[in-house]
């Protein structure tokens, strides 16, 4: 399977990360690592987590993820093989949450501790706190790279004034720099990346990796009418894409899919990864069969006329 650069690191990940939200929460440990060794073994290489999953589910309290990923590599023997990304900045609870520089020092050793290794490959910033100086934030990083810690540093849920105003003090203060942004995108939500975040990862060279890849289990086609959405945990915001452009977007999948016997996840992710600006997209499963569209994706060499199709049906 190719191999692409985030961003300009010296990482390298296979075209596909698996989001790591669904360990602890949706599946079990041991479910988690079928579907982690089912992953590695079809060349798959990068990971995807952060410290508050999945603290939401009843009885978690933050950190399962990471420490069911942790427990995976220390039983695989394969840290060196993965790509591992985590993040920092949501609410664990009790007041720990933030940017501030002690904090996120002491968050990324909690981190490591779950995850059983010694360093992190790509540490990312999962939401901003406005209060903060980029300054500091970066800063905290530059203390984590410099003890070996964290190889690379991106962000997710950031405004793109904040993005762009890191990237500069990164430069005007030789701060470590942002190689990586995260953000919501995919065949249905196009407008918020594609106005506002794509001229900025364009002109600085930053990787992508997108989230809700696949919006939700949408682009799956799983979810076409209203008495699906109690088909998973999930359904339950399946009601604002049930309109004429979901519809649309489902129909193009359909179509594409039938064209190169492949399914509509796999299609929806192929979309995302022939974008110019995407590295690769992030994405769950909870079951072998998702994990066979996820990872059948890159592969999936979409022709232009299949794209114009996909392109119109979603176009905003």
């Amino acid at each position: 399977m190719e191999h692409r650069k985030l961003g300009q690191s010296g990482l390298q990940i296979a075209p596909v990360v698996f989001g790591g939200n669904v360990f602890g929460w949706t599946i079990d440990e041991r479910q988690s690592f079928d579907l982690l060794n089912h992953f590695t073994e079809a060349g798959c290489n990068a990971i995807d987590t952060a410290d508050v999953y999945s603290r939401w589910a009843p009885g978690n309290v933050g950190g399962e993820s990471e420490i069911i990923i942790g427990k995976w590599m220390k039983e695989k023997k394969n840290r060196h093989n993965i790509v591992l990304m985590t993040k920092v900045g949501s609410d664990m609870g009790d007041g720990k949450k933030g940017l501030r520089k002690a904090y996120i020092v002491k968050a990324a050793e909690d981190s490591l501790r779950r995850l059983q290794t010694d360093y992190i490959d790509l540490y990312q910033t999962h939401f901003d706190q406005e209060s903060t100086p980029v300054s500091e934030t970066l800063e905290a990083y530059d203390q984590l790279i410099k003890d070996g810690k964290v190889r690379v540093i991106g962000a997710s849920n950031m405004s793109p004034e904040r993005l762009q105003e890191s990237l500069d003090t990164s430069r005007d203060h030789h701060l470590p720099i942002y190689q990586t942004l995260q953000p919501h995108y995919n065949l249905y939500a196009r407008q918020g990346f594609e106005d506002a975040y794509e001229p900025i990862v364009m002109n600085n060279q930053l990787g992508v990796i997108t989230y809700y890849s696949l919006e939700s289990g949408f682009l799956t086609g799983k979810y076409r009418k209203h008495a699906d959405i109690i088909k998973s945990p999930r359904g339950g915001k399946m009601d604002n894409y049930l309109n004429d452009r979901g519809f649309a977007i489902l129909a193009a999948l359909d179509d594409i899919s039938k064209r190169y016997q492949s399914t509509p996840a796999a299609v929806a992710l192929a979309w995302l990864i022939h974008r110019e600006s995407v590295t690769a997209p992030i994405v769950s499963a909870t079951s072998l069969l998702q994990l066979d569209s996820i990872v059948q994706a890159p592969s999936l060499k979409l022709e232009a006329d299949a794209i114009a199709v996909l392109d119109i049906a979603s176009a905003y």
